[in-house]
């Protein structure tokens, strides 16, 4: 499987997930995860999987800052629906890396470690996602701005003859080219912008 090389750049998250530990499925649960896990669950690449992604690692940075995060012990709520958009590609992503699950989530071991229920869409907050801790309840807010990294300018002609199937072999390679080079650009050039993705305490 071959993926951009740029992938390997951006830097991975790392989470203790206290039931894989009980399980057996990683050493003291600890797990890290990849740009390439996030892509793999997508199945693409794309600004909207970039968003995400950025906004789990600033998330994660705020709540934790002096502990590896605890997956299973997050919620995250997006102000979306889910049939809304791009909404349930970001909670997907999110959900991966959190361990918060909808109601298909795992109901738990014991009375522990249920992810059920930890990942809500349509929630009646003022930013795009809220993430929350929840052995503290100390919780943040989050909006992503992916647009803040604009796509090269030939990249609309470019996609329009794409999708409508009349673009060449040479362009079709153009197009993904500029794809992948403005999501290089989110990760790896603008990670830290306070304009791509904004982050504030929930009150």
């Amino acid at each position: 499987m071959t993926f951009p090389d740029f992938f390997e750049q951006i830097p991975g998250l790392t989470l203790r997930d206290p039931l894989a530990d009980v399980l057996g499925a990683a050493e003291d649960g600890v797990i890290e995860y990849r740009y390439t896990d996030a892509v793999k669950l997508a199945g693409h690449s794309c600004p909207t999987v970039a968003g995400a992604w950025l906004m789990a690692s600033h998330a994660l940075a705020a709540l934790y800052p002096d502990s590896l995060p605890e997956r299973g012990n997050i919620r995250v709520e997006l102000r979306a629906p889910l049939d809304t958009g791009t909404s349930g590609v970001v909670g997907a992503v999110l959900g991966l890396i959190t361990g918060a699950a909808g109601d298909g989530g795992f109901k738990g071991l014991g009375g522990r470690h249920a992810r059920r229920d930890l990942l809500r869409y349509a929630a009646d907050i003022d930013a795009d996602a809220r993430v929350t801790r929840l052995d503290t309840g100390a919780a943040v807010l989050l909006d992503a701005h992916p647009e803040a990294v604009p796509p090269a300018p030939e990249m609309a002609p470019l996609m329009a003859r794409v999708v409508g199937g009349v673009a060449d072999e040479q362009e079709r390679a153009r197009f993904a080219h500029l794809w992948q080079d403005r999501v290089r650009r989110i990760l790896l050039q603008h990670a830290a912008d306070p304009g791509l993705v904004t982050l504030r305490a929930a009150r």
